[in-house]
């Protein structure tokens, strides 16, 4: 073996060493740390709000400490709940961000990784089964009919995959039964779909991490960016809109979730474990072993829902920077930023005299403009034109108007003392027996004082275009003249 390919594997190993997946389980206080992390988040728990998980390790480090873990000095960390918290979140395996204006922890996907590893060694056996190399075969098999581009030979794998699910119908149909499967090989396909399942949250986390990373990446690049506006734009909001196609993690996941991300799918994937659980091999998996089979559903669901929800995240955060860009403001910024933080170390000596600031300083506005551009005198308006000198250019538009009162009063002053109005309303000529006219004349008989009868009138209105309306009120008599009040 030569010195440089040593050197490499060397160095990898270094490499992969220097992670915080082996950094966690390498350290030393990695049986605590695996256990607390295990002990606060689980498939229906991704995230605890801080305050619950500071209070909750601080319990698990007492307990411990009163059991007497804590006389070895690498057995458990010493300080609080928090400064135990804080402390991970520095080394890269808790997660601290904002879910619905709460503080939460979620676990990185390095320790995600680093618990997978843990349960996988010391949990259940490994070990190399039908299922597992099956699976292996299987997947080896699809790449190479995917891969396959002959159309010959193609048909022909088809051609045999028919004939063997030809075959095996034949016989269900011949014998009226299917072939038992032993409680043994049923085991090993449940340890099989444990194993693919441990792989699933890190995977999902990865996803996330990558998104909120390009998320960093795109503000911080857009915070130095000296371009004009226009080309940033284009540039970012685009970047925004094809968030999940921008790292390798998010293309790999955007098609995984064309066969997860249906819902009727989570649902028939549920039903199906849990119909599983229900058959005599289950009895053999230990307690671990079921809730973990039976929250593989569970799983999968909330891995999509935090990508998805990080996806959303980033691309708000993206478009809102970019609107609110300003590289001229953010640089001012920096420059006072700065310049305080260089004032504060002046500060910092035990025997600087300040002196205080006893009044705020007037902002200079310099001249501000007292009059406006126009320097005529305002005018009064135009005075308005006669009402009589108004030529109407169009007859139906007056026909279309409001009531024709002087019609109205005349005809009125012409029916004696009393009369009943819908009989007075039906005599009326065609050019005032619009439905607005109705209106009018049962103005003018309330201003001259009317009557309510028992009864109910009809009358039938005419419009201008020629149709009519018909309405209904009730019977009213009215008078010609307005009766004085001394009377």
């Amino acid at each position: 073996m030569t010195g440089s390919r040593a050197e490499a594997a060397y160095a990898r190993a270094i490499t992969a060493f220097s992670t915080p997946t082996l950094d966690l389980l390498h350290g030393r206080f990695a049986p605590f740390v695996v256990a607390s992390l295990t002990l606060l988040f689980n498939a229906d728990r991704a995230s605890v709000a801080v305050a619950d998980a500071h209070a909750e390790l601080a319990e698990v480090l007492d307990e411990l400490r009163a059991a007497g873990d804590d006389e070895d000095d690498r057995r458990l960390p010493s300080g609080t709940g928090r400064d135990v918290c804080r402390s991970w979140v520095r080394l890269g395996w808790l997660i601290q961000q904002i879910d619905d204006d709460v503080e939460v922890y979620r676990l990185s996907a390095h320790a995600v990784a680093a618990l997978e590893i843990s349960g996988r060694t010391g949990g259940g056996r490994t070990r190399v089964s039908n299922s597992r190399v099956r699976t292996l075969l299987d997947a080896v098999e699809h790449l190479s009919v995917s891969a396959e581009v002959d159309p010959v030979r193609r048909l022909s794998r088809l051609h045999a995959e028919r004939d063997l699910i030809d075959a095996e119908i034949a016989r269900i149909r011949e014998t009226g039964h299917a072939e038992p499967v032993d409680d043994e090989e049923f085991l090993e396909e449940a340890e099989n779909v444990l194993h693919l399942a441990r792989e699933l949250p890190a995977d999902f986390t990865r996803v996330a991490e990558s998104l909120r990373s390009m998320q960093r990446d795109v503000v911080a690049h857009l915070r130095r960016d000296e371009r004009p506006t226009s080309e940033v734009l284009r540039e970012y909001l685009q970047r925004a809109q094809d968030v999940m196609q921008s790292t390798p993690e998010g293309r790999a996941f955007a098609g995984a979730l064309r066969l997860i991300g249906d819902p009727e799918r989570i649902d028939a994937l549920t039903e199906q474990l849990r119909g599983l659980l229900d058959l005599p091999f289950a009895r053999m998996l230990d307690g671990s072993q079921r809730a973990e089979l039976d929250a593989i559903a569970r799983r999968v669901e909330l891995g999509v829902e935090e990508v998805l929800a990080a996806q959303r995240r980033a691309s708000h955060v993206i478009t809102g920077q970019v609107k609110t860009h300003d590289p001229l403001r953010d640089r001012q910024i920096d420059d006072l930023l700065r310049d305080v933080i260089a004032g504060l170390h002046g500060w910092s000596g035990p025997a600087t005299v300040v002196d205080p600031v006893r009044s705020m300083p007037l902002v200079d506005l310099g001249h501000l403009r007292q009059t406006t551009s126009d320097i005529r005198p305002p005018r009064a308006p135009a005075p308005l034109t006669d009402a009589g000198d108004v030529d109407f250019l169009d007859h139906d538009t007056r026909a279309w108007g409001g009531p024709r009162y002087a019609e109205l009063e005349e005809y009125v002053a012409g029916l004696g003392s009393e009369f009943d109005l819908a009989e007075a309303f039906r005599a009326v000529p065609d050019a005032v027996r619009r439905p607005v006219d109705l209106l009018g004349l049962l103005e003018i008989a309330h201003r001259n004082g009317l009557t309510e009868g028992d009864g109910i009138s009809t009358v039938e209105a005419l419009r201008p275009d020629g149709t009519t309306r018909r309405f209904a009120f009730g019977a009213v008599v009215a008078r010609s003249m307005k009766e004085d009040a001394d009377e």
